[in-house]
């Protein structure tokens, strides 16, 4: 370069040119001072009116943001291709990231929660088009907490505005018995123990249909459904060799948790199909439990809607009796209890119900009213409790 031109700073002449990422800029040998800049980049701004600015100048508030952004998309497009979704599921599962990215909400939060949004975004498009996906899938590909995805999630409801529709049980089976370690031979599973994906599908598919239909899905969660449907009806497919076999046995074998809520579910549904044996006159015959009803559960699946109609009638519950011949003997005769098909909640309330309407009085109770002895002595509940309060009475 010329030696006509002096640095500023140290006012040596030896001013050379340099190529910074492919840019000129005229840079002091001495003391690194740079007197011109290559035209690098630009911003947001500059970018609308076609302006070229310098490299200083373009680092500004949005380069943090920006990188953020740029790999957010990455993980994004990385993840629709994993689940092999439409083009269109990721068009607007990135219109979803980029909004949400640059929603304040969003701005300050930690690395795991901007990984686990790239996940909701996606599991927010697969919902509104009808794609079966659990909340489990996107957690076990971004080993992400499953509570802290559901806190993300409904907060990108909330901020984003978006409407989701609710999800189909029965579409969730296939989705969920995809991941199943139970269709294809393996060293880890026993040959009497593998399954037909096919049969097990359409056997799982129709337990989880009764559960629809007996109240038992019901504002519930649908993996312990799914879970426990899934492992009658491998139970029903082979009952040799597979009664034996616990559920929690059986979830180590196709690869997934075991929910708590799945006992009770798999408790519920072997009650229902208790009620439904009893209306087969060659079942009662051969005194089905729990444990062996499982054998049957084709043959009640196949004749389910007759079988739910007269096992839970709507009737009179007073009136419904089975009534056996007497012998003359004068003995009474045996009574078949039944009962309503009602949601678990009203067969089996955790709180007593309230019966009727509260009167003007109690409407007016507000808590801080005095107590009689008399009321106190509807609380004392052990023996010890009535010691205490007469041993205090007596100091009055």
């Amino acid at each position: 370069m010329s030696g006509q031109r002096k640095c500023p700073d140290c006012g040596s002449s030896a001013i050379v040119e340099d190529a910074h990422y492919a840019q000129s800029q005229l840079v002091c040998s001495e003391c690194g001072f740079v007197l011109t800049e290559g035209l690098l980049t630009t911003t947001f701004a500059e970018e609308e009116h076609l302006q070229a600015v310098t490299y200083s100048r373009s680092t500004g508030q949005h380069e943090q943001l920006s990188r953020c952004k740029q790999r957010g998309i990455k993980r994004v497009q990385d993840l629709c291709k994993v689940l092999h979704l439409p083009a269109t599921f990721e068009d607007t599962a990135l219109s979803y990231f980029q909004r949400a990215i640059e929603h304040p909400s969003f701005h300050l939060v930690s690395l795991e929660k901007k990984e686990i949004l790239v996940g909701c975004c996606v599991f927010v498009t697969c919902r509104q088009h009808n794609w079966p996906l659990t909340m489990g899938t996107i957690c076990s590909l971004l080993y992400g907490d499953k509570e802290l995805f559901a806190s993300v999630y409904l907060c990108i409801l909330q901020e984003l505005e978006l409407d989701v529709p609710a999800l189909s049980l029965t579409d969730l089976v296939k989705t969920h018995l995809n991941g199943f370690k139970l269709f294809q031979n393996s060293a880890s599973i026993p040959a009497k123990f593998v399954e037909d994906k096919e049969r097990m599908l359409a056997r799982t598919t129709q337990i989880v249909e009764l559960a629809s239909e007996t109240w038992l899905a019901t504002g519930r969660h649908p993996i312990p459904i799914i879970t426990a449907a899934a492992y009658l009806a491998w139970q029903s497919l082979q009952p040799v060799g597979r009664l034996t076999c616990p559920f929690s046995r059986f979830c180590k074998l196709v690869g997934t948790d075991l929910p708590p809520p799945a006992l009770l579910r798999l408790k519920e549904f072997k009650d229902i199909f208790l009620t439904m044996a009893a209306e087969l006159a060659w079942l009662r015959v051969l005194h089905v439990d729990k444990k062996t009803v499982v054998k049957y559960i084709g043959d009640l699946l196949q004749h389910r809607h007759i079988l739910l109609k007269s096992a839970f009638n709507s009737g009179d519950l007073e009136d419904q009796s089975i009534t056996v011949a007497g012998d003359g003997s004068g003995s009474l005769p045996q009574v078949a209890e039944k009962r309503p098909l009602l949601p678990p909640c009203l067969l089996n309330p955790k709180k007593r119900l309230r019966t009727a309407p509260l009167g003007p009085l109690a409407q007016g109770i507000t808590g801080d009213e005095a107590i009689s002895d008399s009321e106190i002595d509807q609380y004392l509940r052990s023996k010890e409790e009535m010691e205490m309060f007469s041993h205090a009475q007596a100091w009055h």
